[in-house]
């Protein structure tokens, strides 16, 4: 699993910079301001999390368990839903993709309580 977690989190860390980048170069002046700061603000939690699937593939090797494998997958099922939500709302102005941002903030505040719960009670 830590190579799973660690290629994900490259990919993720790899599109967010893309992402970041997108948003700061190329949606400038295409967006009005709220929609650039709704896909900036999914740019950077998909980052953050991405690093944290880093230290997922890290912490599988060091404290392996179901608990800390759950942490990687619900990082990146936060990833997933939690900016990507943001990325289409911004740039599709679909509202209705709002309410399902926060479900992916609670995938991801998940993975955290996971990750902790299996540092823990790793061996």
């Amino acid at each position: 699993m830590d190579r799973v977690f660690f290629m994900l989190g490259s990919v993720f860390a790899f599109l967010g910079v893309a992402a970041g980048a997108f948003g700061a170069h190329g949606l400038k002046g295409k967006l009005d301001e709220p929609m650039l700061e709704v896909f900036e603000t999914g740019a950077r939690y998909q980052m953050f999390h991405a690093l944290a699937l880093l230290a997922v593939a890290w912490a599988v090797t060091r404290w392996p368990g179901g608990a800390t494998v759950a942490a990687g997958w619900l990082f990146v099922a936060g990833i997933l839903v939690f900016s990507g939500s943001l990325y289409v709302l911004s740039l599709t102005g679909i509202k209705w993709l709002g309410a399902i941002t926060p479900l992916g903030g609670l995938m991801m505040l998940a993975g955290w309580g996971c990750l902790a719960w299996g540092v823990y009670g790793g061996r």
